[in-house]
């Protein structure tokens, strides 16, 4: 279950934050994932649930942001969406495709007090 060693680098991060710009609790935690981060978001619930005692992050909720799959098309020079990495460019059926979005695990926002 690599989700769980996810959740202790956003620790990691969030603790690191906490003493760079000073503060002591976070509420809430917004992290973006996208389609294609291999990422199954009932673990990350769990882990982050396991990870979070004894932090600054202790009692904060947890809200998933979720980023649909994009791809650039070489023949159509278009960015098109797309479901899974190997689906075909729905404009022209090409399978010349460079994912562009989707793939991302990022903390977006940090709600904190004092």
């Amino acid at each position: 279950m690599h989700e769980l060693s996810l959740c202790e680098g956003i620790i990691k991060v969030i603790e690191d934050q906490a003493v760079a710009q000073n503060f002591t609790k976070v509420e809430t935690v917004w992290l973006e994932i996208g389609e294609f981060a291999g990422v199954e978001l009932d673990a990350l619930r769990f882990g982050f649930d396991a990870v979070i005692k004894g932090t600054v992050a202790e009692d904060a909720k947890l809200e998933i942001v979720r980023t649909e799959g994009a791809a650039w098309c070489m023949p159509c020079g278009k960015t098109v969406k797309v479901n899974t990495r190997f689906d075909a460019c729905p404009d022209c059926g090409s399978h010349q495709l460079q994912i562009t979005g989707g793939d991302e695990l990022r903390i977006k926002e940090l709600e904190v007090n004092d």
